[in-house]
């Protein structure tokens, strides 16, 4: 349960984060969530792929989400031009 809590928060965070970042057509916390919690999975299979480790932890975890949160939204983006 605290790992499920845990993604949530960090996804929603990362979310928040990255629309700072790149620009995002949708808001609400929701979506945030979602935005996070898929980049955390992107962001740690690419990340992964070019040897950077993080580390555990919170800042690890959040870092990961906001950089595959970031990708995830440049992708949406190119894909909606």
């Amino acid at each position: 349960m605290n790992g499920f809590i845990g993604s949530i928060i960090i996804g929603a965070l990362a979310g928040w984060l990255v629309g700072f970042i790149a620009p995002k057509g949708k808001d609400g916390c929701i979506w945030n969530i979602l935005i996070g919690i898929v980049g955390g999975f992107i962001g740690g299979n690419v990340l992964s792929w070019i040897g950077v480790d993080w580390g555990g932890g919170f800042w690890g975890s959040l870092g990961t989400a906001v950089v595959g949160a970031a990708i995830l939204l440049w992708a949406w983006n190119l894909i909606k031009k």
